[in-house]
């Protein structure tokens, strides 16, 4: 049956990659901002990332929990260089350039920081075995180390600016503190002083990331500024209908009414041109990967496996769910790609290894 999962992983994760090519090559046909080079750029990516996804099946899942803490470290150490040496680009600071090709810390940062919590968890697995009868001491000091490791590079991506993937930094400390074992009410009382600081933290948003919430409450107080992707988002899902308008045929893509269709907002192509059949395809083949993860967890013996393969499942879950939500206005625009679809290169393969470290253990038997 491990077997059969780890197919299933390859094969769910294949289909994902190939409507994203298609509908990238879609995005970049008659697009006047971006150049198609950026298809030819995944496609390639797309078959070398496959290639190394199945070349982790041969290696040992344990070598990640060596490496842990170092590979967390090399991340902070490059989100940190990046604020003071990377390239500016649509007024962020987020990317190194090297021989040409853009490299993104804080997609890295996403992998590292599920790396360095699972052997944290799994190391202190005698002291978080509770629920509810742990001194409130050891709660604290079991809670305490897991937030410092994500506050400090959250706070860096966030100075980049990079609200989306901070988002997401801290969407991953709270799925490794709820499936670590560590007591509720800790994180419960967490999570009431981080809504309490809600109204404050309005002050320190940029202005762009004001206007963002601003719209996504009423798009069309700004339907020519802020408001204009996310309009223009809507009216291609909504426009693709059951079936779509076909392979090259959406007229919100191919006459560029819609921005930054070839990353954050790549649903919207896969929406307005294969319709809900195309888009509840494409949420399929995610629910099927998630469903195989879910399965890897439920029945792997070793510790730091169980907790690297519920921080991936929870990863990928949060930021299809986010993106989806985003680009249909259910959420506010915070800057999110569709993992395996939208173009990046450092998402794409971090992602990859992702997977790659789920397939390695559906055909691993020690680790059953």
């Amino acid at each position: 049956m491990n077997r059969n999962i780890g197919q299933t992983i390859v094969i769910c994760t294949s289909l994902i990659i190939g409507m994203g090519l298609l509908s990238l090559y879609s995005a970049t046909y008659q697009n006047s901002r971006v150049s198609d080079r950026v298809f030819y750029d995944q496609m390639l990516g797309a078959g070398v990332g496959l290639f190394v996804m199945l070349l982790l099946g041969r290696v040992d899942h344990r070598k990640f929990y060596d490496a842990a803490y170092v590979l967390y470290g090399i991340s902070v150490i490059f989100l940190i260089l990046v604020i003071f040496a990377g390239r500016h680009a649509l007024g962020a600071q987020r990317w190194f350039e090297i021989a040409g090709i853009s490299f993104q810390p804080s997609e890295l940062m996403k992998l590292t920081l599920i790396l360095a919590l699972s052997r944290y968890f799994t190391d202190h697995k005698a002291s978080l075995s509770f629920r509810s009868s742990a001194t409130p001491q050891l709660v604290l000091e079991s809670f305490i180390i897991p937030l410092m490791l994500t506050m400090f590079p959250a706070l860096l991506i966030f100075k980049q600016p990079d609200l989306g993937t901070a988002i997401l930094v801290f969407g991953i400390f709270y799925i490794m503190i709820f499936v670590s074992g560590l007591n509720y009410k800790a994180l419960g009382g967490f999570t009431f002083l981080c809504l309490a600081a809600l109204p404050f933290a309005w002050h320190i948003l940029k202005p762009y990331q004001r206007d963002r919430l601003l719209v996504f409450m009423n798009p069309n107080i700004d339907p020519l500024g802020a408001g204009y992707t996310i309009i223009q988002s809507k009216i291609a899902i909504g426009s693709g209908q059951l079936f779509g308008k076909g392979w090259l045929s959406g007229t919100q893509n191919q006459l560029n009414f819609l921005p930054e269709r070839h990353t954050d907002f790549i649903f919207s192509v896969v929406g307005e041109e294969w319709g809900l059949v195309g888009t509840l395809f494409v949420l399929s083949c995610y629910f099927v990967v998630i469903s195989c993860g879910l399965k890897i967890a439920e029945q792997v013996k070793d510790d730091f496996a169980h907790l690297m393969t519920m921080g991936i499942v929870g990863i990928l879950s949060l930021q299809v769910v986010i993106n989806i939500g985003m680009v249909m206005g259910l959420f506010p625009v915070v800057g999110i790609t569709l993992p395996l679809v939208s173009y990046g290169r450092t998402s794409f393969f971090v992602f990859i290894i992702m997977l790659g470290f789920l397939f390695n253990l559906s055909s691993k038997r020690s680790a059953f």
